[in-house]
């Protein structure tokens, strides 16, 4: 049986400051897009920024990778889906990109990242354990409704 996943979505609307000339999204904003979704994740997971920073971690994205589709326009609603691949070596997770409307898939991403003690300044082969138990407790409280 295949592994629960937990999943979020959020949406959002093109601005005006995130398009060029053409009125499209400028590319390089599609990471700020992932780090929306990112930070919903995180938030579900109970495991924001400002706890990472209290618990002694950071979390530096180390692989990216985006597929680009078809493009973002001024004033389209997204709906994003992030999904978390993996938890317990890295933070690995994918990413897809909506129109809202249509359900047209407008772009896939994934980023890893890996967690390092800023106690120690190491990188860490593995997540820390506060980090793992956080995604099992919000897995289990999915499953319990």
């Amino acid at each position: 049986m295949a592994q629960k996943k937990l999943k979020e979505t959020v949406e959002f609307k093109v601005e005006f400051y995130d398009v060029d000339s053409m009125k499209v999204a400028w590319h390089g904003n599609y990471v700020k897009f992932m780090e929306v979704a990112r930070c919903a994740l995180l938030a579900k997971i109970k495991y924001d920024y400002f706890a990472m920073e209290a618990i002694g971690f950071a979390w530096p994205v180390v692989d990216m990778h985006i597929r680009y589709l078809r493009p973002m326009i001024f004033m389209q609603r997204i709906r994003a889906e992030v999904t978390l691949e993996e938890y317990e070596v890295c933070l690995k997770l994918s990413y897809k990109f909506f129109d809202a409307e249509s359900g047209t898939l407008l772009c896939k991403a994934e980023s890893m990242q890996m967690a390092v003690d800023m106690n120690k300044r190491d990188s860490l082969m593995v997540c820390p354990p506060c980090f793992i138990e956080r995604v099992r407790e919000a897995l289990a409280a999915e499953e319990n409704g």
